[in-house]
């Protein structure tokens, strides 16, 4: 009977897992929420991510594999806080899914899980770049959030599939045990640079500075996504110039010209910083993070 049922379900073009149960499928808008997703779930889960490591976030070409993907979908993770607000709703609404919908345990929206910076409310006009009232979206870069949004993965998967809770508990468990091992290390190396003052090229870093214990003093970009005119950087670095910066930092969708400009005007170094999971040949959220922390001390070693 089972040999039979295994042939049709293949017949229909349905895959049955050699572990005999139905995998979680997980979609996750950023790699870095798919690579979590993949140290919770392990084998009981089957992981899409949609943006790539190397693109702006912000800016998404949807394809429409994409929609496919979260109709199929048990599970939506995104960073929120209209982060993907120009390109992920138009797919959920094509994909139809009810159980990625708002209110259920398919639906993970990051910015619900952690502490948010730079939230001021109020309506958004688009023309005057990426504006995100509810608050700074790029949270993950913050160690500290990655273990949230663990967390939080673990209750929507264990509401998803019972069956797996255990597994999933255990899988946070280690997780936790890692990354806390490995966040004590990184704040020991970074500790000599307490205070370090940085300028971004966007917003990005506002999260990992602070759990650095390092100070953000500005940002090259006038508005968030708005690119900078020459006057612009000109009056940046002119209002800098003597405040002891010493890091410019980017990644490398950003126009690299611009903060080489401002660095060697500020007697700074300029430091290009994978932002995602999978950029600069990163494996993992923890590799993520630890190459992050070896840029930075490096630079200011």
């Amino acid at each position: 009977m089972f040999r039979s049922i295994f042939s049709l379900l293949l017949a229909l073009g349905f895959a049955v897992p050699a572990n005999g149960w139905a995998k979680v499928k997980v979609v996750a808008s950023l790699t870095d929420f798919g690579a979590l997703a993949r140290e919770i779930g392990g084998d009981r889960v089957e992981v899409v991510t949609l943006a790539s490591p190397t693109q702006d976030p912000h800016f998404v070409d949807a394809r429409p594999s994409f929609a496919v993907d979260l109709a199929a979908a048990d599970l939506l993770i995104y960073a929120g806080a209209e982060l993907e607000a120009g390109w992920l709703p138009p797919l959920i609404r094509t994909a139809n899914n009810g159980r990625i919908l708002p209110g259920q345990p398919g639906h993970l929206n990051v910015a619900t899980v952690v502490p948010l910076r730079e939230v001021s409310g109020g309506s958004v006009d688009r023309s005057t770049g990426d504006v995100h009232p509810q608050g700074n979206p790029h949270t993950w870069v913050d160690p500290r959030n990655g273990l949230r949004i663990a967390v939080a993965i673990t209750q929507r998967l264990k509401a998803i599939d019972a069956e797996g809770a255990e597994v999933y508990e255990a899988n946070l468990r280690d997780f936790a045990r890692r990354l806390g091992d490995k966040m004590r290390e990184w704040k020991e190396r970074l500790a000599p640079f307490a205070g370090t003052k940085v300028i971004v090229y966007h917003r990005s870093w506002t999260y990992f500075l602070e759990w650095a214990g390092f100070v953000e003093v500005a940002a090259i970009e006038p508005l968030p996504g708005v690119p900078p005119a020459d006057s612009d950087v000109t009056a940046l670095v002119e209002a800098q110039r003597g405040a002891g910066v010493k890091l410019v930092v980017a990644e490398s969708f950003y126009p690299s010209e611009r903060v080489r400009f401002v660095a060697e005007r500020l007697g700074a170094k300029a430091l290009e910083l994978p932002a995602m999971t999978g950029a600069d040949g990163t494996t993992g959220y923890i590799d993520l993070i630890q190459r992050i922390v070896d840029r930075v001390a490096g630079a200011l070693e």
